[in-house]
């Protein structure tokens, strides 16, 4: 190829020592230097290609840790429920009606991004609100957690979703004080309404698998890649694959289609197929990875399902939802440490980590791994003493700044005083853990810039902030968090993550430096390019 190019004129920031340089060379798609102009064009050769970023910032592409793509894709062609468009159940009606006036006659409706909080009436739909749009069709809205699906009469019918209907384990249908289910289906119980060839998460997850046609999953998958890609971001962690997952990412593979790189762990409804393979290691390619094992250790802190013995401020009789019993959960995670595999173990409540960190600890006790990187995936709420015992065992949670943004008005009122310390960056960063910063996007959008200034400012949503100064981070920090550290959450730092010779020339051009405005100007700053492969984003490819 001996495709060859010099970068120059504008700040760059490398996310390595040293922090900045004054320009940076390209070969055939790795950088090849980086230093001073004079040798990165010695480097590069005479006849390189140069580039003038005219004052713009350079620096690595944002490698957002933990994502949901296909979701997002799916999502975004969803109607769309949350503020500005929908602040109150008239308004969400309005919006799902005309959306079913747009379809075809008994085509599904169905929505995404609903929260009570953001809602006049302070309460998520029925049944009832939702048969307003139609009574002979489903429409169904998603939980802005992904954890929840509220629906019509005729999906629940449709169903068979009666009073006696069981709780799924690891979820529960929602009842009203007669005992009739009242459209909301959570964590698990979202399983009943995937139809019988659907995707079933049992007790290992939220089902946000919802079916549609596997050639529109791809063209859904590719406008996902595009918004994540437009946002800088070169390089996700889905943190929830299954078999809709990986076909629909192998056929954009197979296609051509994917330029984001993706690493993939795979939910743990899959372990035991993993180890009849002995798939104990990444596998795969610099665009496509199996990386490691998710788990679900509890349900959403959005949607109430965390898990705290203790109990919410608004009922201390509700405690959450687990999704496996301790002892359970305990041997899923012993049997891949054991097997060699990384996971990601969603936890938010204090009484959920600690079962992962019990969990961890007799993993190790059993075999000694001392570069496990096991993750905790949110960690929202861990107790002050469990941010220590996190560090001594060296897992690394992965945080979303942009949740406590968008519901930390919230939690203050379902959980008290102790929504402020929901994701803790500055204990986690005094006990010696590198903040890692992520979207779980479509939960919140795939905007790096706005998580940096999230957990720079604490800032929430409806006014509040969230703890001292003593729980936020620096910009840099949380720059870090959203590239280098970001690659080392899923073993990639040797490749992405930041600007150095040999790793792989994925980058993001900046209207300014982010690291020179004031923090309330952080989030302005445009994304102007997103390179991969030494190129720019080549968008009709998509």
């Amino acid at each position: 190829m001996n495709r060859r190019t010099v970068i120059a004129g504008g700040p760059i920031l490398t996310m390595a020592d040293p922090g900045r340089v004054e320009a940076i060379a390209l070969l055939d798609g790795r950088i090849l230097h980086v230093g001073s102009l004079d040798d990165c064009r010695a480097a590069a050769g005479r006849d390189a290609a140069e580039v003038d970023l005219g004052g713009r910032t350079l620096m690595p592409g944002f490698v957002d840790a933990h994502t949901h793509p296909l979701m997002l894709g799916q999502c975004a062609a969803w109607v769309d429920c949350a503020p500005p468009e929908v602040t109150s159940i008239d308004a969400l009606v309005r919006q799902l009606e005309r959306r079913r006036d747009s379809l075809p006659p008994t085509a599904d409706v169905w929505g995404f991004g609903v929260h009570l909080v953001d809602l006049a009436e302070g309460r998520n739909p029925t049944a009832a609100d939702l048969d307003r749009v139609a009574t002979d069709r489903t429409v169904a809205v998603m939980h802005r957690s992904g954890h929840g699906v509220m629906v019509n009469s005729h999906c629940l019918a449709a169903n068979g979703i009666t009073r006696d209907t069981p709780d799924p384990p690891g979820g529960w249908i929602e009842r009203d004080g007669q005992g009739d289910p009242t459209g909301a289906l959570w964590d698990a119980s979202i399983d009943l309404i995937t139809g019988p060839e659907g995707v079933k998460t049992l007790d290992h997850g939220p089902n946000i698998h919802i079916p549609d046609a596997p050639e529109r999953l791809v063209d859904l998958l590719c406008n996902a890649q595009t918004m994540l890609l437009r946002s800088g971001i070169t390089s996700v962690t889905d943190c929830q694959v299954t078999r809709r997952e990986m076909e629909t990412y192998l056929s954009a593979r197979d296609d051509g289609r994917l330029q984001l790189r993706v690493s993939m762990l795979t939910l743990s409804t899959l372990l035991e197929a993993l180890v009849e393979l002995g798939l104990r290691s990444r596998l795969g390619d610099d665009h496509l990875a199996f990386a490691g094992l998710k788990l679900y250790a509890d349900g959403s802190l959005t949607g109430l399902t965390a898990y705290f013995e203790s109990g919410y401020r608004f009922d201390p009789c509700h405690h959450g939802q687990l999704y496996h019993e301790p002892a359970e959960l305990r041997r899923l995670i012993r049997r891949a440490h054991r097997f060699g595999l990384q996971t990601g173990t969603h936890a938010q409540g204090d009484s959920a980590i600690q079962i992962v960190l019990d969990a961890v600890n007799e993993a190790l006790a059993d075999v000694n791994r001392d570069d496990h990187r096991h993750r905790i995936e949110h960690c929202g709420m861990p107790s002050e003493e469990q941010v220590p015992e996190i560090a001594r065992l060296g897992i690394i949670p992965v945080n979303q700044p942009a949740h406590h943004y968008l519901t930390g008005d919230a939690l203050l009122d379902k959980v008290g005083e102790r929504a402020h310390r929901y994701n803790p960056y500055g204990e986690f960063v005094r006990a010696g853990i590198a903040p890692v910063l992520s979207s779980d996007t479509p939960v919140s959008g795939p905007d790096p810039l706005e998580a940096v200034w999230a957990a720079a400012t604490r800032a929430t949503r409806y006014g509040a902030v969230l703890g001292d100064e003593a729980q936020r981070i620096t910009v840099e920090q949380g720059l870090r968090g959203y590239t280098i550290e970001g690659a080392r959450a899923t073993r990639r730092e040797h490749a992405v993550g930041s600007l150095e010779a040999g790793k792989l020339a994925d980058l993001v051009v900046l209207s300014d430096d982010p690291l020179a405005v004031p923090l309330d100007d952080l989030r302005a700053i445009r994304v102007e390019e997103t390179w991969v492969d030494g190129a720019p984003v080549d968008y009709a490819r998509l």
